[in-house]
């Protein structure tokens, strides 16, 4: 064969179960992907790679390789916090926990917990995030968390937290008014400062995050979104998590919170985490706006929040996308968690065992969380991005493995992976990350938690046991 007519690549990933999430969800048994300059070039059976010349070729054999995991929902800075707060419904949690950790970290310390956050995410195939940051909200810390996951490797998205000026809401919410900080020409000159060095189109990108409809000025959250279509980016926030913002809502605007964004012109390029209570007319104005919402099980389980109206979303065209809600509330950045704990909590909340499969979770933690982040990826398709997560399926728990999207949903698991692929990159391979000193970041951030837990007040929850009073 003559030289013009070989193909050339840079990584050829070979031999193994390849998931292409294409629109026709082709599985290749024995297939490869070719990926040539951060961009998939050839997916196909193994034997159609024959006359490529690779730089360099992955024997895959015994893994599963597919479209990069995505977490559309993540609290990076409260990394340092695992593992206190347990037994705690979200108010609780919020003004026990979260914010008086939020109103101690520095922002060392919320860089040493975006950086154990985003080694925890690689190592578990993670290949894109949305970060919502909002403590300390300093363009010069937010930017820097960007850099965190710049350094780790990863794709994704900070979204600056925004609070502005205290408003009536958050003062008979009883929300710290440390979180109020900057008036709205703050919020929005901090925010445009970030964008401006993160824009639309990088590989990490920075958004306004105004952080909940129900308690940011009016506004202001009109100015944020503005802000974020002026850019090009979309936007995100945390919405109906809780029965209370439909209540607080309706007593400050007569609306439900989807109702009001909607009526006001704001709901296009929303990405709303949670959106938990919904009612049919929240659901179509969603649809209506092609605004997503990232779903977060795990956490919604851990806070007790309630269970998503997933099929009603989905059947009316909403973008869903699994998020992990970061290493305080989902206490495990782990995908692979999530798909099984979407699938099972559909089932018991409905006592239908057919409401959710495992073909659905698979599609809402790879296309749907590409869709909902705007990121060209989710599939493994020539031409879009190289990001991929390759996984290890010869475990005793993937054993039999009779077919693999259950596998994947149902038994893997984010210590399975075992490579990690950004843009065409090896970010996470045979235990380690690639880019980073794990052992370093490790230690630092096991340092830092130590000393932020006992000056922030949070360490006195860490007694070893703790009991509900029933033998």
């Amino acid at each position: 064969m003559s030289q013009e007519s070989r193909k050339a690549c840079d990584l050829l990933l070979l031999n193994g179960t390849v998931i292409t999430m294409d629109r026709s969800r082709q599985i290749f048994e024995l297939g490869g992907v070719a990926i040539e300059g951060g961009r998939i070039v050839g997916v196909g059976p193994a034997d159609q790679f024959s006359s490529w010349e690779a730089r360099r070729v992955v024997d895959c054999r015994g893994s599963a390789v597919l479209p990069g995991l995505v977490d559309c929902h993540n609290h990076l800075f409260q990394s340092l916090s695992r593992g206190l707060g347990d037994g705690m419904s979200l108010w609780g949690w919020l003004t026990g926990l979260i914010w008086p950790y939020a109103a101690h970290i520095n922002r060392e310390e919320a860089r040493a917990a975006a950086m154990l956050a985003s080694v925890e995410a690689a190592r578990a195939g993670t290949t894109s995030l949305l970060d919502n940051h909002y403590s300390p909200a300093d363009a010069e810390t937010t930017m820097t968390i960007a850099g965190a996951m710049v350094e780790v490797g990863l794709r994704g998205v900070v979204a600056r937290g925004i609070f502005g000026p205290m408003t009536d809401v958050a003062r008979k919410r009883r929300l710290p008014e440390m979180l109020f900080r900057y008036t709205a020409d703050e919020e929005i000159a901090e925010t445009l400062t970030c964008m401006e060095a993160y824009p639309a189109g990088g590989r990490v990108e920075i958004w306004p995050a105004p952080i909940n409809p129900t308690y940011v000025d009016p506004d202001l959250l009109r100015r944020a979104v503005e802000l974020a279509s002026d850019g090009g980016a979309r936007w995100h926030s945390h919405c109906s998590e809780t029965p209370v913002d439909s209540e607080i809502s309706i007593e400050s605007h007569g609306l439900r919170p989807i109702e009001w964004l909607d009526r006001q012109g704001l709901l296009k390029g929303g990405t709303l985490a949670h959106g938990i209570w919904l009612s049919d007319g929240e659901i179509r104005s969603l649809a209506d706006n092609g605004a997503g919402i990232s779903h977060c099980p795990v956490a919604n389980q851990y806070l007790a929040s309630g269970v998503m109206r997933l099929k009603d979303l989905r059947d009316s065209g909403v973008v869903v996308g699994l998020g992990t809600d970061g290493p305080a509330g989902g206490q495990r950045q782990d995908i692979f968690e999530c798909m099984k704990a979407t699938v099972l909590l559909q089932r018991v909340n409905t006592l239908d065992p057919k409401i959710a499969r495992a073909e659905d979770a698979l599609e809402l933690a790879t296309v749907g969380g590409a869709r909902l982040l705007g990121i060209d990826a989710g599939e493994l398709t020539p031409g879009k991005l190289a990001d991929v997560t390759v996984v290890d399926l010869t475990g005793a728990h993937m054993t039999p493995l009779h077919r693999v999207v259950p596998a994947l949903a149902y038994s893997a698991r984010g210590a399975d992976v075992r490579m990690t692929i950004v843009e065409g990159e090896v970010i996470f391979e045979n235990g380690r990350c690639t880019r980073v000193d794990e052992d370093a970041i490790l230690h630092e951030a096991g340092v830092r938690a130590a000393e932020l837990a006992r000056r922030s007040g949070v360490g006195k929850s860490t007694s070893h046991w703790v009991t509900t009073g029933r033998a």
